[in-house]
């Protein structure tokens, strides 16, 4: 069974048994579905940024003022009633963020790896939660048209896999979008688009339908890396020489008489009062006698 298969027969059963808590999503980059009633009320991947995510770096709100928020709200993650008070946001912007977050967030786990799932009992209150939640049956489907959509592009990418770079036709280019920009900004071979996503403050599968976009057009470019070289061993180790023993340690050759250094005698820096033999007090040889009156 396929790890995709898995999470969508376990979504299914938590809608079935109408579920509140936790299904842990293994993998890569994984996440947790939190679920009420049998519905997702949000999703957490690190492979997708958080709502808060997409507020600060949209500049909508600096990262000071987040903070106050946090604090006035008594450490809440998702300050909302502060948000709207401030005038940050509306009720309706918040909504949509937090909805686009968590279809962003099944998209980025659906576009990995899934190794398993796991149930668990809620751990605390779900981060910018939806008000209506959605089923998870429908969730997955729109996941999986968008990753089949964002594969059928002439040049398809991954989220986590290809790393751009700005091509020469980029720097020609006439008129180019807001995200076009950004990402020319930020593309630098290192950022994959889920990284992109997370500089820039938009969705990971609006980055990633852009980036596949720009390649097709030449603006981006992927550079591969140098492919290793394999290395293949003959079975069994034959033909490998074995570990040649070090050979055996020569006795140390005497040095004659003739040749030997000169030996210094005392005094000869003329320094004489400090190699004397007996010095002002008692010399450590006569403290141990004192103390010690059998010792020779």
């Amino acid at each position: 069974m396929s790890g995709y298969q898995l999470l969508a027969r376990d979504l299914a059963a938590c809608g079935r048994d109408g579920f509140t808590g936790e299904l842990r999503v293994l993998g890569s980059p994984g996440g947790v579905f939190h679920l009420h009633g049998g519905l997702v009320v949000a999703v957490e991947s690190p492979g997708a940024p958080a709502p808060e995510a997409l507020l600060l770096r949209s500049g909508r709100i600096g990262g000071e003022e987040w903070a106050g928020l946090v604090r006035e709200s008594g450490g809440a993650r998702w300050p909302a009633a502060g948000l709207i008070a401030h005038g940050y946001a509306g009720a309706a912007q918040l909504r949509v963020v937090c909805a686009m977050a968590l279809q962003d967030a099944v998209f980025a786990v659906v576009a990995g790896s899934v190794d398993g799932c796991e149930r668990g009992p809620a751990t605390g209150a779900p981060p910018a939660p939806v008000v209506v939640g959605e089923p998870p049956t429908r969730l997955l489907q729109v996941a999986s048209r968008k990753l089949g959509a964002l594969l059928e592009q002439p040049y398809p990418v991954r989220p986590d896999r290809e790393r751009p770079v700005p091509a020469s036709l980029s720097y020609a280019a006439g008129r180019l979008g807001v995200l076009q920009r950004d990402l020319l900004a930020h593309a630098d071979g290192r950022c994959t688009s889920r990284d992109l996503a997370f500089r820039t403050g938009r969705g990971v599968y609006t980055v990633t339908v852009e980036v596949a976009r720009m390649l097709g057009e030449g603006l981006l470019e992927c550079v591969e890396a140098p492919r290793p070289i394999p290395v293949r061993l003959p079975p069994d180790g034959h033909g490998i020489r074995p570990r040649e023993p070090a050979p055996p340690r020569q006795p140390p050759v005497a040095v004659p008489e003739a040749t030997a250094l000169p030996r210094r005698r005392p005094g000869a820096s003329g320094i004489n009062e400090a190699l004397t033999t007996e010095r002002n007090g008692t010399g450590w040889k006569e403290f141990f006698r004192l103390r010690n009156p059998t010792a020779k």
